[in-house]
């Protein structure tokens, strides 16, 4: 976890500004909910490796007795969590409001989440999400509305040239058992085949094989992936581009979904779908049921946010599934890579005064100025002013006025910094 400076603070209340108003202007509406749940809501078996990495909370009021018994089940000790993510938090704030929300419910969740993460260079134990999510809609256009506000976020931020890696959960369960990979199996394959962009496809094979995976299937698939066509161009999405990367069993209606989604963001988007088709695009939340997709730029190397249909989670709180899919900007990993200006900024104005003027009209002249809309700091005067004026400008602020006893409020003339 760590600390975050004025200057900083304002740069990232800048970008998530950004963020707020273009997810706005697409009809998402703006949801809080708690730090904390339940501990069997975060520990349900939906939230993959993320639940192992969850902060729990004891329980409140254990005597020794309470302690020692619940020694021999650990979770015993808890009865609370930080969230992990915020699309838990989300299942159970519409199993809990439904009647209050519009029967397809588009929702913006932008918060920090904890996760228990190793310290290293990149990776924070509290960290920002920037969620948006579309509950109650089973159709292509709910991904594509979440596709084409997303795109429009980050190009508003300057990060033009995006695309979108998408894939369906349904087409690599049909790959795998095209393959033969027995259905018990597939999860643990998923997670090696996740690792593709990192070790290479003769990785993969070896690391199925080592891990003693049916030798027909990982024949199958390690011969599959080496005649596998070279990826397409951004843009270039269609069902003859889609089916050239599967194999023979994946059902038309998965393609035909793709498809739909793909025809769509092109209309929002000016004519060409800036999506890539991944057949291996796996992602590691177990409560993806269909389609998924990851955020790339050509600035970087990893992806930029990414999510999916998770059509069977609301269900384990609400008793009855409820389709919904989300996605997420990773909002630390854009916040470094993008510098917005604050373009409705009022004059930052810094009062250097001498110490002999009064409290009094020193507080005069800042109202008089704040009354004008402008943001108002007051120093007084030091040995090094240059040095005082320079931290002032790296605090944002764009000019100075020096106050001397006596001048009457409102006579102030600022003067730029730098």
């Amino acid at each position: 976890m760590r600390d975050l400076l004025p200057a900083d603070k304002a740069r990232r209340e800048r970008v998530l500004a950004v963020i707020r108003e273009r997810y706005r202007a697409h009809g998402f509406d703006e949801i809080e909910t708690p730090v904390m749940e339940d501990y069997d809501r975060l520990h349900a078996g939906v939230g993959g490796d993320n639940e192992k990495l969850a902060f729990n909370v004891l329980r409140r009021g254990l005597d020794a007795d309470g302690v020692r018994a619940a020694a021999e089940d650990p979770a015993g000790l808890s009865d609370l969590g930080l969230r992990y993510d915020l699309t838990v938090p989300l299942s159970r704030f519409y199993a809990t409001h439904r009647g209050e929300l519009p029967s397809v419910f588009r929702a913006v969740q932008i918060a920090p989440v904890w996760r228990a993460e190793r310290p290293q260079k990149g990776r924070y134990r509290q960290f920002v999400q920037c969620d948006i999510d579309i509950i109650g809609d089973a159709t292509g256009r709910a991904e594509s509305e979440l596709i084409a506000a997303t795109l429009d976020a980050l190009s508003a931020l300057g990060l033009e040239g995006a695309s979108v890696r998408i894939n369906d959960r349904r087409a690599l369960d049909a790959m795998l058992e095209a393959f033969g990979f027995p259905e018990a199996a597939r999860p643990a394959v998923l997670i090696t085949i996740d690792k593709l962009d990192k070790i290479g496809a003769a990785g993969v094979a070896a690391e199925l094989r080592q891990r003693r995976a049916d030798e027909a299937a990982v024949g199958q698939l390690e011969a599959f992936l080496g005649a596998l066509p070279a990826e397409s161009a951004r843009g270039a999405f269609g069902p003859a581009e889609i089916r050239s990367r599967l194999p023979e069993g994946v059902p038309d209606e998965v393609v035909d979904h793709l498809v739909s989604v793909g025809d769509a963001v092109a209309s929002a988007t000016g004519g060409v779908a800036p999506l890539v088709f991944d057949p291996f695009l796996v992602r590691g939340m177990g409560y993806y049921t269909g389609t998924i997709f990851e955020i790339a730029h050509p600035l970087v190397s990893y992806s930029l946010g990414g999510g999916g249909r998770y059509d069977g989670m609301i269900g384990r709180f609400l008793g009855q599934d409820v389709p919904a899919v989300g996605f997420s900007i990773g909002f630390e990993r854009i916040v470094d890579l993008v510098e917005v200006a604050d373009r409705a900024a009022a004059p930052a104005v810094v009062l250097v005064h001498d110490r002999d003027v009064p409290v009094a009209e020193l507080l005069a002249h800042k109202a008089a100025l704040v009354a004008t809309g402008a943001r108002v700091r007051l120093e007084q005067r030091t040995k090094n002013l240059k040095n005082l004026l320079a931290r002032a400008e790296a605090d944002g602020y764009t000019a100075f006025a020096t106050v001397r006893a006596g001048a009457a409020p409102g006579s102030l003339e600022p003067q730029p910094l730098g």
